[in-house]
Parts: structure tokens; sequence; C-alpha cells
């Protein structure tokens, strides 16, 4: 049925949607299919076990193959059953990913940085692409403010788990005394979000040029390539100024609000179904502490399910912090699963 509505005339916006709900059901499709098969092995070895004419040694070979057929048969349905899980419609989305530098000052900054990186390496590994929307560097290295834009497979279902305040324990540069400091940055992930995901008054924007402002030459000076934009109901505003066409910045600009706008939608919704969800995982509340980074023991603590890897520097270059995310996505689907069951 999804695949003749998507043979005939429709418009592009309904087109977007049909065409992301199928993409979802293949998957759920497939799964079915050889749970099908696998339930129709498992009936015909019975059929020949009971079979009185059954030779006692093909009885016992066809004995020996069960287990393992019930064990995919297990398999097929637990798949099924998370395929089932309604999904968030934006996990299949890019992800619009900002971190801030929070207490701690300079070491703060430099926590951000760390965080970046990380991320960067991260998609890098994924073969996702990361393109730095706007930043402001910190006074010793690192960023007091960063956001990127991250494109790729699956974005958004991964990353949305990084949001909430990162805690940083280590002994900075600086420190002579080799007293360890504590400090934090904090990370948004936002899905990025379409035209047809959100409308936008353009009667509601206020939008204004300037110059570029830090590294960029003679560029600087002379061209008012920045652009910002504010919308005047939410009071948001954007800014962005790394790319010298005027052109190009309003187009991430409109990116970055739409995300925002998205994600003020989401949270207004999340607030008024609080009770319900109070113990999800990856709610995205941004006032509590997520995880810690632990330099002098080498290890790093999720606290919102209680895992501790003794591998931070694994972590930091991207490829350990596979393992906490997946580890966030499987306890987000018990959840979920629970609450279906609990229905």
């Amino acid at each position: 049925m999804v695949e003749s509505e998507l043979a005939s005339g429709l418009s592009p916006d309904a087109y977007v949607k049909l065409s992301r709900e199928f993409a979802e059901l293949g998957p759920v499709i497939e799964a079915i299919k050889a749970y099908r098969n696998v339930i129709t092995e498992i009936d015909d070895l019975d059929a020949l076990i009971a079979d009185s004419a059954t030779d006692p040694e093909m009885r016992k070979l066809v004995g020996a193959e069960k287990p393992a057929l019930q064990m995919r048969r297990q398999a097929l349905e637990q798949q099924i059953r998370l395929a089932l899980i309604p999904k968030d419609v934006m996990d299949d989305h890019n992800a619009i990913l900002e971190i801030r530098a929070g207490t701690g000052g300079d070491e703060a900054a430099l926590f951000a940085g760390d965080l970046f990186r990380m991320y960067e390496r991260y998609a890098a590994r994924q073969g996702w692409k990361t393109e730095i929307l706007s930043l402001n560097e910190g006074t010793k290295g690192g960023f007091k403010e960063i956001v990127a834009e991250v494109r790729g497979r699956g974005v958004f279902a991964k990353l949305k788990f990084e949001s909430g305040v990162h805690r940083v324990q280590r002994v900075p540069d600086t420190e002579a005394s080799g007293r360890i400091h504590t400090s934090a940055a904090t990370v948004a992930v936002l899905p990025e979000v379409e035209d047809v995901d959100i409308e936008i008054n353009e009667a509601d924007l206020k939008i204004d040029t300037m110059r570029a402002q830090g590294a960029g030459g003679q560029h600087v000076n002379k061209t008012e390539s920045a652009i910002r934009i504010t919308h005047l109901p939410s009071g948001i505003v954007v800014m962005v100024q790394e790319e010298r066409s005027q052109h190009k910045n309003r187009a991430k600009a409109m990116t970055m609000l739409r995300a925002k706008l998205y994600d003020q939608q989401r949270s207004k919704l999340a607030a008024e179904r609080a009770a319900e969800r109070r113990g999800q995982i990856g709610s995205g509340d941004r006032s509590e502490r997520i995880r810690t980074y632990n330099f002098p023991q080498g290890r790093v603590t999720d606290h919102r399910i209680n895992l501790t890897l003794y591998k931070l520097q694994h972590v930091m270059e991207g490829e350990g912090l596979e393992e906490l995310i997946n580890a966030l996505v499987t306890e987000h689907q018990a959840e979920l699963l629970a609450a279906e069951g609990s229905t």
C-alpha cells in the first residue's frame, strides 16, 4: 500500500514523509518473513520427530537441529518487538551539535574542545561528516562555545543521548601543585529539521548582516558576510559567520533556527508528559549531570546507567564512545519495551 502511494502523484512534502515510513517498514517486513520461515522449519522438524516412520538416526539429527532454530526464533521475536516500538521520528535525521563551556573558566573551555574532538572522531568512524557552523574560542585554547552540523545516516538516533552536563576531573597544565580541578561543559544535540518538519514565517524573522569577527584576513574587514537571525515570537537568536558567502551563512543559520524551534516544541511536549517519562533514558534534561571523565583514574562514568569504563583515552579518541552509546541505546530500548508491556 505504501509502495503504491509512493508511485502515485504525491506532493513533495507527502512524498518525503511517506518515503521515511517506507524505509522504516523494510527491516520489519524482512524480520517477519524470516520469522515465518523459522516457524515453518520448526513445524517440519516436529512433524518428522512425531512421525513413527522416521528413522531413529534421522530423528536424532533432526532433534539436534531444533535448539538452534528455537534460538533463532527467539532472536527474531526480540528483533520484531524492538522494530515495532514507536520510534522517534527524528532518529534518521542529521544533528546540530552544540558544546558550551560551563563552570571552570579556561579549563572548561579546554574540556569543551576535547569533547568536540571526541565527537568529531566518533563521527568520522561512523562515516558521518562534521561541519562547524559557529565557534567562540577560549583564551587559552578550546572553545567557549562551538556549534557544528553532523550529517549521516542515523546521526540523531545515537547522538541524542549525549545531551546534558559533562563533568571533567583532571589536573590542568597550569596547576603547579598537581591539584585536581573539576569543571564542566554542556552538550546539546538537536535534530536537524527541514521545511517539511517545521514551518517558519518570514515575517517573524529579523535578519542582520555584519562583518565576521576573528580570523579571516582582509576578508573580515571588507565583507558583511556574517548573518544573525532573530525569531521574534520565540526570541531565539542564531548567528553564522563561517562561510565567506552571505547566502551560505543564511542557509546555515536557517538550519540552526529550525533545529532550535523544533527542539523548543519537543521540550514543551516533553514537559507536558514529564510524569510519564520521568524514568526514561535520553529525555534531554540538560540540567542534569550525565557523565564524568576522571583523568587521574583513567575512567569515564555514565551516571544514567551506572556504567564505568576504565578506558578514558579510548573514549576521548572517539572509538570507545561507541560502547557507551550502545549501552544507552540498549537501556533505552529496554525501557520502551517495559513501557509497552505495562500498557
